[in-house]
């Protein structure tokens, strides 16, 4: 039966025309050791979807980045109806003080009459003069020298004017005062004969001068004049109890306006609403903006990715240096042992003991104190966490040489008179590259998630810089986390995913690179 068997085989190579030999490669294939880790890397479809994330992030932080229309801490801008301060209302329960032109009318005599006053006085002394206190009507009081000269009056009713720029002196103010309290129907003063009615209306040759009234209404700005109009519509509006009015103003435009009263100043404060430009700050998503915009009125989605790019960035560089440092003084640690291994080992343990976050948070207070500028502030950020974060990776390092150093391989090495420095870095290192790159994988999650920590305390990043830390930062807000979810969800989403994807790789890899692992 099996010479049966080899006849037809040989007889089927002859139809065929083929025959192979045992070291021909399609008849025995042997994978090299990078596609052995590449194989039992796909065949953990975890660590798969993991690489697949982390692809996703790279292409949206470093491509997206590129290609939004957008800038990084471009701001936008949007026309919002704002109600603004415009005015203030007070009615005049209080004395006034006005000094005639040329007379010392200071704060003393101020009070000194106001004291003379409310003890119903007829005199009042000042720096050894005797000054004369007379009543002139309801709320009108006037301190005069001993020669008859006024030096300045106190009242309540208030006089006000009706054409922007006039100006009134204390002698028409007095007068018109006194006239209208005293029911007079004219007066004079300053060469000049006036009119005033019963409601307090001065005219000057037949046309409007002035008015007197109990309320004292200014606007915020000095540049802005508020007409007899508009103050008789806020009388009347106070009166009324209304909160809101609208106002016509002289060019036919209407305008509306807010009252509010505080009761602690006894002030009715006048709001204007206003078109105002402002930031686009907290815009929901649109077609515009796709995940809105933040506190700022910047787009949050190009925030993102090139928060992104920041957050990968400095992941990748601080394990750069941690990577480098441990690998040098692993190495030398764990080849040459005695007392430069102690020495190294003794190094790594003070490092352990260092408090990293509290020493992290304290730079970084100290680098705000200092005025330190953003970019350079990300570059001691890298540094720092690539210095503090070098000890364990050294350690294992070290481990891994010191049960290599004995093996047959670097008695080979040292037989044909390699230097120490050749030996170290050309064939103990690249034998603990495949467990660095695990663990520099394994690492860059909880570096990411260290920058993003200090970046949310606002130790990290800082603005105009974005990175996913600095962004959630508007979650320290309770009404932003409760009303605004677009704001900070994604990049809480990208971080968790992040990390997360990263670990998955790590375990991967780790996997992969273990020839005893069985599949």
């Amino acid at each position: 039966m099996a010479e049966d068997k080899n006849i037809r085989d040989a007889e089927q190579e002859k139809v065929s025309g083929e025959q192979y030999s045992l070291n021909d490669d399609r008849r025995v294939k042997v994978l090299s050791p990078g596609a052995m880790v590449i194989k039992r890397f796909l065949r953990n479809r975890t660590a798969v979807v993991g690489m697949i994330v982390l692809i996703f992030m790279f292409i949206f932080s470093f491509l997206g980045g590129w290609l939004t229309p957008y800038g990084e801490s471009e701001l936008f801008y949007r026309y919002d109806t704002q109600q603004k301060e415009f005015a203030s209302a007070i009615e005049n329960v209080e004395l006034r003080y006005k000094g005639a032109e040329g007379q010392d009318f200071g704060n003393m005599v101020q009070a000194k009459m106001l004291l003379a006053i409310n003890t119903h006085q007829d005199t009042f002394e000042w720096d050894g003069t005797t000054y004369t206190l007379s009543e002139d009507g309801d709320g009108l009081y006037s301190a005069a020298l001993p020669d008859g000269t006024k030096v300045g009056m106190a009242f309540r009713p208030i006089f006000n004017i009706v054409e922007q720029g006039a100006e009134v002196g204390f002698e028409t103010q007095y007068e018109a005062l006194k006239a209208f309290l005293n029911k007079q129907s004219s007066f004079s003063a300053g060469g000049k004969n006036y009119n005033v009615d019963s409601d307090g209306n001065v005219t000057l040759d037949g046309k409007d001068f002035g008015f007197i009234s109990t309320y004292n209404i200014q606007p915020l700005m000095g540049d802005v004049f508020l007409t007899r109009e508009f103050k008789d519509q806020v009388v009347e509006e106070i009166n009324a109890g209304n909160t809101e009015f609208v106002f016509t103003d002289v060019d036919q435009v209407e305008h509306e306006y807010a009252l509010k009263y505080d009761p602690q100043t006894t002030k009715w404060t006048i709001t204007q609403a206003t078109m105002t430009r402002v930031y686009d700050t907290y815009s929901a998503p649109s077609s515009e903006h796709w995940l809105g915009t933040d506190k700022y009125g910047m787009d949050v989605l190009t925030r993102l990715m090139f928060g992104g790019r920041v957050s990968l960035m400095i992941g990748f560089i601080v394990e750069i240096i941690a990577t480098v440092i441990a690998l040098i003084l692993g190495g030398i640690s764990g080849y040459f042992g005695g007392w430069v291994d102690n020495l190294i080992m003794r190094i790594v343990d003070i490092f352990y003991c260092i408090p990293s976050m509290p020493i992290i948070i304290i730079l970084g207070a100290a680098m705000d104190n200092a005025g330190v500028k953003p970019g350079v502030r990300m570059v001691y950020l890298m540094l720092i966490l690539g210095v503090l974060g070098w000890p364990g990776l050294a350690r294992m390092i070290r481990g891994q040489i010191l049960s290599l150093r004995e093996q047959e391989f670097m008695t080979a090495t040292e037989a044909t008179g390699l230097s120490v420095k050749r030996r170290i870095f050309q064939h103990l290192i690249p034998n603990v590259v495949p467990q660095t790159i695990v663990s520099v994988t394994m690492g860059l999650g909880g570096t990411i998630l260290t920058e993003s920590s200090l970046s949310f305390l606002g130790l990290g990043v800082k603005f105009p810089f974005a990175s996913w830390g600095n962004i959630i930062n508007d979650v320290n807000n309770t009404y932003v986390l409760q009303n605004y979810l677009f704001v900070w969800i994604p990049a809480g989403v990208l971080l968790l995913a992040t990390v997360l994807a990263f670990n998955l790789v790590g375990d991967g890899l780790r996997d992969a690179f273990d020839p005893k692992m069985k599949r």
